[in-house]
């Protein structure tokens, strides 16, 4: 069904010449749609119907969820309104979290239909949920076991091993499902359902309960330092205190800041309100999760893209009725409709992950602070390496910051030191510097750990013919394909294109011609295990560790010391404690410092001070070597001084004489299409009435620097504005002065992240 079929029995919300019988309320349906639509209100429906009920209602030839954005509107002039058909039993979604959605559909130029469908993005979790069938010891067998020793044991006696372990079991009183039982007992379901038939057992309905019910706030946390008791003490004031409030707990790396703000959560929770952590990648989630349970004794709810239907049926529903007190996830958890959310926690505050790219664009962090100012509540950011943003708004006041000078229980941070590899060249062929090979051997003698970082998946990034010079490329990206030795074969890591390693050349046809050029992880593990066969060495990516137990796994073995050397991209970089590595090489520290992207230095500075923050986080001493071959590098010289603010401040200014953010505000155009001319045509017809004049300026068109993208070409216009403008003003007036093929997709990225 077309859009336009689908919309065209609506009646869009307006305001009414002639208010039509009957109560009239506007909702607002999770499709692209910038309006509510206005439905009639049956009386079974009742006279409560609130703004924020989730609804049923006819859209189409459909019947689609909606919630109702108006709970008093006026009836329009013409047309029959259709009835809603049903209501769901869940508390309406909060008056914040509505104007919340709307501010992001605004802001962010999205359809305000869509911004609503994140907030309802598990499917029948407004259904009653199931009730699912467990087992308990019956009547007869309570009173069988519960009589004197002989008479138990002769009870027992005239049952099988498995039946017994059954009755073992189910004696702490505790309904279990068949499977469960079974898995616990090494028997079939069967044997569980014979007892039943026995009368040995007897049933009881149980429903998914609420993750994260009943969290212990007497638990404590560790012992705080004096600087880390000031801050949490701090944060638990104003949260008792109520109201707007962002904060920057800015903390060098394993200073500790995860325990301040557990502080604040728990001041949050006790007060009676929800709290959410969000995290920048779940990677970072098994260590975390560990922390939380010593904390707080109980699992927070999580969020993310890997859950079951099931559990994210339990996790949104937790969270919309208030059952659920704390949420860990991902940047979508933001959006979940929290009954009375009273706390937001941005860990990572910098990392790019929180950028959503793709949909409705979408910037988390920028988000969350705007989600704590509807709600009236505090939001918290925390960063070992804050973004320049967030330092301005420290620096300009709108933001508290809350200074950790120090590492958690006396550790120092690692010493840095600079290999430059025009001078400290490795062999030909190899990726890793003499001198760095040497420190590697010395600290496997001394009992440490090495962690050596290259953020290339991987064998090899660029295969090439040694006779022609032709380059392998994925046939729908402006990439060339990968080569991973674990496959065999060559991988596009923008769409999932992969193909066999040729034997032969397809531009020249030459035997034997192909050569993998560049290091990868891959690649640095064979050379690593080259040099040294009898170190116990790992490799950690993404592509290597394919699910959470296998991380956790891997993860679980660098604590205990099961690894000697660890190979890893950024995967590793941030989150994790590893007590005896004190050593982490950077193959390439030059690697983020290609192209023109206007963070590059700042994001090349926080990835590595993050990886080389890994070193040395309890009692001895770490070191972190970066080989680079721009040693005197403003991001390389401040690393090896530790001189983070210096470079902020320095990268300041630099930004400000160019006249890019913080101190301007900028939109990305995409356009985007599988027909090259037509994007040509659109993108020139673009720039010719692109808006321009006093403290506006549009640069492009030009092609993307990934001109090919899954199959699409695209070029991009940049919107640079002085803050006092009206940025979405600007681009939506222009926009509509221009009419676009529906075969091209135009796309605005406010306050683009990245420029590929």
């Amino acid at each position: 069904m077309t859009q336009k079929a689908l919309f065209d029995d609506m009646i869009p919300a307006q305001d009414a010449a002639q208010p039509a019988p009957g109560r009239v309320c506007t909702v607002l349906v999770p499709y692209p749609v910038d309006k509510a639509y206005s439905y009639a209100v049956p009386d079974d429906l009742g006279h409560d119907l609130a703004a924020g009920t989730y609804v049923c209602v006819p859209l189409g030839k459909r019947e689609v969820l909606g919630v109702v954005w108006d709970e008093h509107a006026a009836a329009p002039p013409r047309g029959k309104l259709k009835n809603m058909i049903a209501r769901y039993d869940v508390p309406p979604m909060p008056d914040s979290h509505r104007a919340f959605i709307d501010w992001v559909a605004h802001y962010n130029m999205a359809p305000k239909g869509f911004v609503l469908k994140m907030a309802l993005g598990a499917a029948g979790a407004l259904e009653p949920p199931k009730p699912v069938t467990a087992y308990k010891l019956s009547s007869v067998s309570l009173q069988a076991l519960g009589a004197d020793e002989q008479a138990r044991e002769k009870f027992l006696r005239q049952f099988s091993p498995q039946r017994r372990r059954i009755f073992a079991l189910l004696q702490d009183g505790i309904p279990r499902r068949a499977a469960e039982i079974a898995d616990q007992c090494a028997c079939s379901p069967a044997v569980v359902k014979g007892l039943l038939e026995k009368n040995l057992l007897e049933t009881e309905h149980l429903f998914s309960a609420a993750p994260c019910r009943n969290p212990d706030l007497a638990r404590g946390g560790v012992r705080l330092s004096e600087d880390q008791q000031m801050a949490a003490d701090h944060l638990c004031e104003k949260i008792a205190d109520g109201g707007f409030y962002a904060a920057l707990i800015d903390g060098v790396t394993g200073a500790g800041k995860t325990e301040i703000y557990f502080e604040a959560v728990a001041a949050a929770l006790k007060s009676g309100k929800q709290a959410l952590i969000l995290l920048p990648e779940i990677a970072l989630s098994n260590a975390f999760l560990d922390r939380f349970r010593r904390r707080f004794g109980c699992a927070p709810a999580l969020w993310h893209s890997a859950l079951s239907a099931g559990q994210r049926k339990a996790a949104w529903r937790g969270v919309a009725t208030g059952e659920t007190k704390v949420v860990v996830g991902a940047r979508s958890a933001l959006f979940l409709p929290y009954h009375d959310l009273g706390l937001i926690v941005i860990d990572e505050e910098h990392d790019p992950a929180y950028k959503q790219e793709d949909g409705v664009i979408y910037h988390a962090r920028d988000m969350a602070v705007v989600r704590a100012h509807k709600g009236g509540i505090p939001v918290v950011m925390v960063s070992a390496t804050p973004s320049l943003e967030t330092m301005a708004n420290v620096w300009d006041g709108r933001y508290e910051g809350l200074h950790l000078p120090d590492r958690h229980g006396g550790a120092t941070l690692p010493d840095i030191h600079l290999i430059d590899m025009k001078n400290d060249k490795p062999e030909r062929g190899f990726f890793i510097a003499p001198s760095l090979m040497r420190k590697i051997e010395e600290n496997i003698a001394a009992g440490g750990q090495s962690l050596l970082f290259l953020n290339r998946r991987g064998y090899a990034p660029l295969t090439l013919c040694r006779t022609c010079g032709h380059r392998l490329s994925c046939p729908r990206c402006t990439a060339w394909l990968v080569e991973h030795r674990k496959t065999g074969r060559l991988h596009c890591h923008h769409c999932g294109y992969n193909l066999p390693v040729p034997k032969n050349c397809a531009e020249c046809g030459d035997t034997d011609s192909l050569t993998a050029c560049g290091p990868g992880v891959e690649r640095v593990y064979e050379e690593i295990t080259q040099h040294f066969p009898d170190a116990r060495t790992v490799v950690l990516a993404s592509d290597t560790a394919e699910d959470h137990e296998k991380l956790r796994a891997i993860l679980e073995g660098i604590r205990d010391h099961d690894y000697d050397i660890i190979i890893g991209t950024q995967i590793i970089a941030k989150g994790h404690h590893f007590p005896k590595l004190t050593l982490v090489g950077v193959i390439d520290a030059d690697l983020g410092l290609q192209g023109g992207d206007l963070r590059a230095a700042e994001r090349t500075y926080q990835l590595l001070h993050q990886v080389a923050g890994r070193a040395g986080r309890e009692d001895l001493q770490g070191h972190a070597y970066l080989q680079t071959y721009f040693p005197q590098n403003k991001v390389m010289q401040a690393l090896a001084a530790h001189g983070r603010d210096a470079f902020l401040e320095v990268e300041s200014d630099e930004r400000e004489q160019a006249g890019m953010p913080p101190f301007t505000r900028l939109a990305g155009i995409i356009v985007s299409g599988k027909d090259e001319q037509m994007v040509m045509d659109v993108a020139r017809d673009l720039g010719k009435t692109a808006p321009r004049g006093e403290g506006l300026d549009t640069l492009g068109p030009a092609e993307a620097p990934f001109y090919r993208l899954r199959g699409h070409y695209r070029r991009r216009l940049l919107v640079r504005a002085d803050k006092k403008i009206n940025l979405q003003k600007a681009v939506s007036d222009w926009l509509a002065r221009n009419k676009i093929p529906s075969s091209i997709r135009v796309y605005v990225d406010i306050d683009p992240q990245s420029f590929f």
